[in-house]
């Protein structure tokens, strides 16, 4: 199970093996890419290596479990044997999540909070980590007019729900991780309002999960910047998080997030 205790934020580096992520889709899905890649990453600072085999992108289409367990477990299993470093899984499919499991992965982040049939189950028969997701909706509609009337108190309750729901299944509370899902069926004023308000989510008294890299809500931020020139606002909003409490953040770019932490460790211990 992934150890928070420490009081430094945790830098998750993302290793997409996917055709069509948003930002680094086709770049990392042949095998020896995959691997270069996460070295890159632990060299460079990396806590938590992410492997996602599915694009979660707005407007994305799914794909079958095996073709995602083709894309996810040699990688993953190339990566268990090769390097001693937390491995993460983000996958919403219970058969998926079953694989990785038994390849001994550490952490499984699900972007529909393991709503899935079977994936309490699966999950509940284990002792890995678990990410629960806030999504309104999901990828392929997520972006089509999402409507709150406090997105910051309405993702609070979701949580307390899914909690009570896992721990009803048999998954302590200890191995469960939030992530508010930021750009996930949330306009840009709902995801500037919730990094806003990020500290509130403490009242769950769980550690909070935080991606906003590279993502588009960082490019209209900066006046419409594209996928390659967002590196510094997404270092800028990973930054921000973490000074709302944020134990977590899922970033491309791990040397930038991982020196720009370091000084703020320096002035705010």
């Amino acid at each position: 199970m992934l150890d928070l205790s420490s009081k430094r934020p945790q830098v998750m580096g993302i290793l997409n093996v996917t055709p069509d992520s948003f930002s680094d889709g086709g770049h990392f899905n042949q095998v020896d890419k995959a691997l270069y890649h996460a070295e890159q990453l632990i060299q460079e600072g990396a806590d938590i290596i992410d492997i996602g085999g599915e694009s979660t992108r707005p407007g994305s289409e799914g794909i079958s479990v095996q073709e995602e367990l083709d894309r996810v477990m040699l990688v993953l299993q190339a990566l268990r044997s090769r390097f001693d470093i937390t491995l993460s899984v983000d996958t919403s499919k219970p058969a998926v999540m079953k694989e990785a499991i038994a390849a001994k992965v550490d952490m499984i982040n699900d972007i529909y909070a393991l709503q899935a049939s079977d994936a309490l189950a699966v999950c509940a028969a284990s002792d890995v980590s678990i990410c629960l997701m806030h999504m309104l909706g999901e990828p392929r509609t997520m972006q089509h007019q999402p409507h709150y009337h406090d997105v910051v108190q309405e993702i609070i309750d979701f949580f307390k729900q899914r909690i009570a729901v896992c721990e009803k299944a048999g998954i302590t509370v200890d191995r469960l991780i939030l992530d508010p899902g930021f750009g996930f069926g949330k306009s840009l004023e709902h995801n500037q309002k919730l990094l806003k308000h990020l500290n509130q989510l403490q009242v769950l008294d769980r550690p909070i999960l935080a991606g906003l890299s590279r993502k588009s809500m960082i490019g209209a931020w900066l006046g419409n910047k594209p996928v390659s020139e967002r590196l510094h606002g997404s270092v800028a909003a990973a930054l921000l998080a973490v000074m709302q409490g944020a134990c977590i953040v899922r970033v491309h770019d791990v040397a930038a997030t991982v020196d720009a932490l370091k000084i703020a460790q320096v002035v705010l211990e």
